[in-house]
């Protein structure tokens, strides 16, 4: 398989993928490619001085769904490698199909997101009251939810009820979701943490909570409620990204 299928392939599994093309070097590495995966797995040209740091940054650029050009040392002199991160849009994963879920999924899809809609309950979970998700999941979120988040999720607990709530908050902390929000308010949320506190859940987990969810821009509606939260789900994306600094030019040892 070449590295065109390979990214074909990836496209239509929707996984996350690098193309990295060196773009300045010596003529008979020139448009040499690696192809990386989000596990930092490596396939294409082999090289002693590139391949292992190709891989790393490559894999860099992918966990931030960015692309960009990075000069690397080699005894042979300095190249160029461009990364291309294919990655897929971000996943949110709505828990009750509630008003304020309606509103949510319909801002995330403008804004390019994938909608999941997790509920139990048929009479909440249809195509009817939610005609922009990508998938309607009638089934208990705990069961589901470790099946379906990847690093690029966010999760979205809005049932305001401690059935369904608390194992769904449960699962999304332990998985690598990146931003994990429950609604209800400060007393809520402060029994809600006792109650995962006596289930086990450790303090470091519970620290991801944001709840009660949403910025607090004083939102009222449920619109405006699913704004406040689709804004802070933004705000958290754009924080981990920073925050991951992919540098322009990395020196090696010659």
């Amino acid at each position: 398989m070449n590295w065109f299928q390979r990214v074909g392939e990836a496209l239509r599994k929707e996984e996350p993928l690098a193309v990295a093309t060196l773009i300045r070097g010596p003529e008979p590495w020139l448009g040499a490619k690696w192809i990386v995966d989000a596990d930092g797995n490596a396939s294409g040209r082999t090289h002693p001085d590139l391949d292992d740091r190709v891989r790393e940054v490559a894999r860099r650029y992918l966990a931030l769904g960015q692309s960009g050009t990075v000069t690397l040392a080699t005894p042979e002199g300095e190249v160029e490698v461009f990364i291309e991160a294919v990655v897929p849009p971000p996943l949110l994963i709505i828990v009750g199909g509630t008003h304020i879920g309606i509103a949510l999924a319909a801002i995330a899809k403008i804004l390019g997101w994938q909608v999941y809609l997790v509920d139990p309950r048929r009479t909440f979970a249809t195509p009817e009251r939610f005609p922009h998700v990508d998938r309607l999941i009638a089934a208990w979120p705990d069961e589901v939810l470790p099946e379906l988040i990847h690093a690029r999720t966010a999760v979205a607990v809005l049932t305001h009820d401690p059935k369904l709530d608390d194992p769904a908050v449960m699962a999304a902390l332990r998985s690598p979701a990146f931003y994990v929000g429950a609604l209800g308010s400060r007393k809520t949320n402060a029994r809600r943490l006792e109650r995962l506190r006596r289930k086990g859940v450790e303090e470091a987990a519970l620290a991801r909570l944001h709840a009660p969810i949403g910025l607090d821009i004083g939102a009222r509606t449920p619109e405006e409620i699913a704004l406040s939260i689709m804004a802070e789900i933004v705000a958290e994306q754009n924080r981990l990204r920073r925050k991951e600094h992919v540098p322009a030019v990395e020196e090696a040892p010659l």
